[in-house]
């Protein structure tokens, strides 16, 4: 029996939001927007939307004794997130700077803090957290062997998904245990070493597959998702919406598809519920007061 339908290791980001008409180029000045401050953070916002969604959830983060960090911890509870994983202390909160232009395409400078403090080991003295969930989800905003000890402390027959944002170079113990590897285009060609992968969305995921990973999932933006694994490769639509702000959709996404595999549900189901999801959150401002219920899912 496990205690929660999903744990999330990483990160947790105060994000600093500002409105631009477009964005600066090198050396350039440009007038924003008044500053907003949102909770967010890749491993924060999965939590988020999991919960919001109905899902068990956990998050095991690392935030700072500070105003941000109280943000943090108030968001995760407000959804219903279990926080007893969040670790405070050792570096201030990690911050966020984004930009937002007029069509809701944004740009982010992360700046680690604490996430980068949360360690191996803090992963090793949360064993029991690990364990009691049935599917762990993580990301790169925070040490890679932090992520890699995550993945070793599974619990027999639980799931581990992985979206290595920001991309880099995977060890194959990673690889192999991800069931699936969820990238975009940029995230595929990094991992595969360039643009040598070609044009293909379907040859990125043969590719990817041959490199270790059980399932893969590759994100298209407006053209929706790719999922792909031994039994071979199916596209999956996107939901047509007017997009507002696309902060954090890729995270509501992951969230909601790690969720669903858990649930039972094949991976091409599971892609296209979480696409409605990522939908339903584009059509909003900020990344986690933008994550749907339940309910409101199923109205789209």
């Amino acid at each position: 029996m496990y205690d929660y339908d999903l744990l999330v290791v990483g990160s947790a980001n105060a994000d600093l939001v500002i409105g631009v008409e477009r964005r600066p180029g090198a050396g350039e000045t440009v007038l924003g927007s008044d500053l907003a401050v949102h909770p967010g953070g890749k491993g924060a916002n999965q939590a988020v939307a999991a919960a919001r969604l109905g899902a068990r959830t956990a998050l095991l983060a690392r935030v700072g004794d500070d105003a941000h960090g109280r943000l943090l911890l108030d968001s995760q509870r407000s959804a219903g997130v279990d926080p007893a994983g969040v670790l405070v202390g050792g570096a201030p909160t990690g911050v966020a700077l984004i930009t937002v232009d007029p069509s809701g395409d944004n740009s982010i400078v992360v700046s680690p803090g604490a996430n980068w403090r949360l360690t191996a080991e803090d992963v090793r003295g949360a064993a029991g957290l690990v364990r009691s969930s049935r599917v762990v989800s993580a990301q790169l905003e925070i040490p890679l062997e932090t992520v890699v000890e995550a993945a070793r402390a599974l619990a027999p027959g639980s799931r581990f998904v992985l979206n290595p944002s920001p991309p880099r170079e995977l060890p194959q113990e990673l690889l192999d245990a991800c069931d699936p590897l969820i990238v975009n285009e940029h995230e595929a060609k990094v991992i595969l070493g360039g643009d040598g992968a070609g044009d293909d969305p379907e040859d990125w995921a043969r590719a990817l597959l041959a490199r270790g990973p059980r399932s893969v999932v590759v994100t298209l933006g407006a053209e929706g998702a790719l999922v792909a694994s031994a039994d071979g490769s199916v596209r999956v639509p996107s939901v047509k919406v007017d997009a507002v702000d696309t902060t954090g959709a890729g995270d509501a996404f992951t969230a909601a598809l790690a969720w669903r595999l858990g649930a039972g549900e094949s991976l091409a189901e599971a892609a296209a519920y979480a696409a409605r999801v990522g939908a339903v959150a584009v059509t909003r401002r900020g990344a986690q007061e933008s994550y749907p219920t339940a309910a409101e899912v199923d109205a789209v």
